[in-house]
Parts: C-alpha cells; sequence; structure tokens
C-alpha cells in the first residue's frame, strides 16, 4: 500500500485571506452619536392642536343652559322638529371627519 500526496498549489495566496479575516475588527466612530427620535407629521401637529382646544372648552355652555331652563319654566320654548333632525345629522359620523 501506498500513500498518496495532494498538493495544493497557490497556498501562498490563500492563506493571508484566513489571516487578515480574523484582524478585521468592526470600527465604532465614536463621534457618530446619531440618537433614535421621532418625527410628528402636521396632520398630528394639527389634531393635537385641536384636542388641547376642545379640553379648554367647558363641557356646558351656563348661560345657553341657563336661557333654556327659564324659556321652559315660562312655557315659552319651542323648538322645530326640523332643527333637531338637522342637529342629530350633523353628529352623524362627527369622529370619522375629525
Amino acid at each position: 500500500m501506498g500513500c498518496f500526496f495532494m498538493k495544493i498549489n497557490k497556498t501562498d495566496k490563500i492563506i493571508p485571506i484566513y489571516e487578515n479575516m480574523s484582524l478585521k475588527k468592526v470600527k465604532f466612530n465614536k463621534r457618530n452619536n446619531d440618537k433614535d427620535g421621532i418625527e410628528i407629521s402636521e396632520k398630528a401637529k394639527d389634531y393635537q392642536f385641536a384636542l388641547s382646544k376642545l379640553k379648554e372648552v367647558p363641557e356646558m355652555r351656563m348661560e345657553k343652559v341657563n336661557k333654556i331652563k327659564k324659556e321652559i319654566e315660562s312655557g315659552t320654548y319651542n323648538v322645530e322638529g326640523k332643527e333637531i333632525v338637522d342637529k342629530m345629522y350633523e353628529y352623524i359620523d362627527f369622529h370619522k371627519r375629525i
């Protein structure tokens, strides 16, 4: 039985590649301190502004409530059905229009 030897040519070019792979490391740039951030769209800013203004409006306009209360007590309060229906339609899907 004989021994067989295999000769690989040009090993002088392959070995440095593997040696360089172990030497290559990621270098971090210490001056590059990019931080995460967010950017708010104009539509979101408008919505936020409108929401803050809405919170400032009192829940009930007491002068209007007192006026209607006096009209009801005196029997002079009269509202047409059409006005009621118009107001109801005005608020249908209001949240979708915002």
